[in-house]
């Protein structure tokens, strides 16, 4: 097992704009994962399983709903700590990134914002300290990109809502203890159900044969005939703009924890090619590595700006949806192509276990997928700039 040597690149110098909070944040976020993430993520990928017994750790170090206020159990932290989190995690791997920003934007931020004082008083204390872990169920198997489109409905029959449908490609599925379901009603409003594990009829198949974020557990949300409490209904928000919002959220997450990624293929690129000597040199001394790698930390230090500008934003309220998908779509795409141009960089050893990159690089062809696709983001920048949806 090789120790955990990454260093992550500073090129404009931007740890001057964080404070001392924002540090002390990443350090004990950074540590946390080269001494329980990095020495195991490998194998855990490899036999594509979770390690549940990090969930404890996460919930330590304020991955579980770090912005959310101390009285519900959340760190109380700004967002640009949500983020720097974020992208810690990542930088081990992008499914136990999900796993930590599903529990905080997509489950513990609706039951925040949208939820009564006694559902946060019921679920958010014992989410952020990982006690249970929930899920988000928006993505069904005929509505991806197109979410409004949902088949899941639920009935008012009185004394409880009757639900029936089916959610697909959902993180934390198999094992959550909660779901944040969003199904329409009679009318076809889109609504909040917080469905618990055990409810008859609520079932949670796991995925298997994946290639990407072998180490997150994917699975179904079946709903057959489940009866949910009235008092499970999130009443502060309907609407397709309720569900939106919680994925601002999460698409924030990933515009750091992406950067994560990046920094640390770039890290592991340019390690080895100052190690690895042909033609009597170490291959970095050659301009196409250099070319490479010069390039690498230019786009990572613009995406580093990107996202810290917009931390900014997001503490002062004023983030759009528009920002946010530039960010996530951006940053992504980054990390994609310097996760390629890595592996490149190591040859052979690019494919192999021993290193990072191709987990990486598995990984990130699901995050440019989930939270909104590649080319949906590049719509949503779209529509903003000309006020012409290409959507219908």
């Amino acid at each position: 097992m090789k120790p955990d040597s990454f260093k992550a690149p500073d090129y404009y110098n931007l740890d001057d704009l964080l404070s001392e909070e924002h540090l002390l944040v990443r350090s004990t976020a950074r540590q946390w994962v080269k001494h329980h993430i990095s020495p195991i993520i490998e194998a855990y990928a490899q036999k594509a399983e979770f390690p549940k017994q990090i969930i404890k750790g996460l919930a330590e170090i304020g991955a579980f709903g770090s912005y959310i206020p101390t009285e519900y159990g959340g760190a109380g932290l700004d967002q640009i700590s949500y983020g720097i989190i974020m992208q810690e995690i990542e930088r081990g791997d992008s499914g136990i990134r999900s796993t930590a920003s599903v529990q905080s934007s997509l489950v513990m931020y609706p039951i925040y914002n949208y939820g009564t004082e006694e559902q946060r008083k019921k679920y958010l204390p014992k989410l952020a300290s990982g006690e249970w872990i929930g899920c988000f169920g928006l993505t069904e198997p005929n509505h991806g990109s197109n979410p409004n489109g949902m088949e899941t409905k639920f009935k008012d029959m009185g004394d409880h809502y009757l639900l029936n449908g089916a959610k697909l490609w959902i993180s934390n599925a198999p094992f959550a203890d909660i779901a944040v379901i969003w199904a329409k009603n009679e009318e076809g409003r889109i609504h909040g159900l917080l469905v618990e594990r055990g409810m008859e009829g609520f079932s949670t198949p796991e995925t298997h044969n994946k290639w990407s974020l072998r180490a997150s557990a994917t699975g179904e949300l079946i709903f057959d005939n489940v009866k949910v409490p009235k008092e499970n209904l999130l009443s502060g928000k309907n609407g397709l703009g309720a569900p939106l919002g919680c994925l601002d959220s999460a698409r924030y997450g990933i515009a750091w924890g992406a950067i994560g990624v990046a920094m640390d293929c770039y890290d592991t690129a340019l390690r080895y090619a100052k190690e690895r000597v042909q033609f009597g040199k170490p291959i970095a001394a050659f301009q196409l590595q250099q070319k490479k790698l010069a390039e690498m930390i230019t786009e990572i230090t613009k995406a580093q700006l990107l996202a810290f500008r917009l931390g900014q934003l997001k503490n002062e309220s004023k983030a759009t949806s528009a920002q946010i998908s530039m960010a996530k779509r951006n940053n992504v795409e980054m990390a994609l192509k310097i996760a390629r141009e890595a592996r490149q960089i190591l040859g052979a050893m690019g494919i192999s276990g021993e290193y990072s990159i191709m987990r990486h690089m598995m990984n990130l062809e699901s995050v440019i997928t989930y939270e909104g696709t590649h080319d949906i983001h590049l719509l949503i920048t779209g529509a903003d700039i000309t006020g012409i949806s290409a959507f219908q």
